[in-house]
Order: structure tokens, then C-alpha cells, then sequence
């Protein structure tokens, strides 16, 4: 029987992932039609212009706790003190049925996914350079005090050194290019000979 691939997409704060993702399901042609777009949970403050139960499930604390207890998260991290998780049910069931699920999740949780499915294929995006994605940051907290910036950057970097565990990566400096890039390696990963072998002709 055939499996779904699971697409890791991670990313930097800033880089501009969650834009291209958007992008990326407001323009699915025939061929990116079976891909079942995974919402996660997080206990951060909902941002202008996200959606509730489209861009995360936001949650309290409390609530995250009790759903770590009962064991309903396949994987979760914490960062910057809050806690961000994927539900099992918004998993296991729709790989199972041969329908591939995008994941918009870190580099922690990208380890997990792959250590626990076997169809993967994980796509990291970066900006053009680090004082780019320094001035984005900036720009997308201005809000926040200096010490807080510089947190950000530092976090931001470190994930940046986990690029090599990742199977694409995608330079955001042209939006219009790193979303044709994106769609392209999902459409290819799709006909990898790997991924057909439940396919194969007798």
C-alpha cells in the first residue's frame, strides 16, 4: 500500500517561509492537489494577519501541557518559551492513505519527523545573506527591545548550522524564483523512483 511523503519545510525566523507556503497552496496546480497542509500548535501570541486554525492552532500553556500528558503530539519543542507541537491525528492517518502532508516546522522538529517516518523530504530556506536576514528580523520586530533582536539573530543563526541535514535548500531573494524552486522540488520528490515503488507496473 501506498505511503505519503511527509515535506519538512523549516526556516530561519524572517526568511520568509510561512509567505511562500501560503503562496505555494493559493497556486496548486493538478500535480500538488494531494498534499494535506499540517497546522501545528503553539502557545505564542497570534501575529497580524495569521489566522487561527489556518496558520497555527494557538493555544495556552496549559492547554499545550495537558495535550504533552495525554500523548496527542507526535512531535514538539519549546522555543523562546513557547511551545510549538504537531499533532499525531494530523499525521499518521492521511500518510496512511498514500496523501502527502507539508509540515511547517524547526530544525528539532524536522529531526523527530524523520527519525519516526520514512518518506521524507525536508527543504530549508534562507535569505540572500546574514545581514539580510538580520534586517528582516529587525523590520519584523520593531516592537522589541535590543537585547530581544539580538536573541533572535543569534537563535536564528544557530539554526542556519543544521543546513546539511536538510535534502534542498532554497535562497528567498526573488520571491517569485523561491516559490517556483519550492514547487519544483515537491513535483520532482514525487516521481523519485523511491517513492513509486508501490506503483511498479507487473
Amino acid at each position: 500500500m501506498k505511503t505519503g511523503i511527509a515535506y519538512i519545510i523549516s526556516a530561519p525566523s524572517g526568511t520568509g517561509k510561512s509567505s511562500l507556503i501560503d503562496a505555494l497552496i493559493n497556486t496548486q496546480n493538478e500535480s500538488l492537489t494531494n498534499i494535506h497542509i499540517v497546522t501545528s500548535y503553539t502557545t505564542r501570541n497570534i501575529r497580524p494577519g495569521e489566522i487561527n486554525g489556518k496558520h497555527y492552532h494557538f493555544i495556552s500553556t496549559i492547554q499545550f501541557k495537558n495535550m504533552i500528558q495525554k500523548n496527542i503530539f507526535f512531535e514538539y519543542t519549546k522555543t523562546f518559551n513557547n511551545y510549538y507541537g504537531t499533532s499525531k491525528s494530523s499525521i499518521e492517518p492521511i500518510l496512511k492513505i498514500g496523501v502527502d502532508i507539508l509540515l511547517n516546522i524547526d530544525w528539532k522538529g524536522a529531526q523527530k519527523v524523520r527519525n519516526k517516518i520514512a518518506k521524507t523530504c525536508s527543504i530549508f530556506i534562507i535569505p540572500p545573506s546574514t545581514e539580510e536576514l538580520e534586517r528582516r528580523l529587525r523590520n519584523r520586530n520593531q516592537k522589541e527591545k535590543e537585547k530581544t533582536i539580538i536573541q533572535r539573530t543569534k537563535h536564528a543563526n544557530n539554526e542556519l548550522n543544521h543546513i546539511k541535514e536538510y535534502d534542498y535548500l532554497i535562497v528567498n531573494d526573488n520571491f517569485n524564483i523561491a516559490l517556483s524552486n519550492l514547487r519544483r522540488i515537491i513535483l520532482a520528490e514525487k516521481i523519485k523512483t523511491i517513492h513509486q515503488k508501490s506503483n511498479k507496473i507487473n
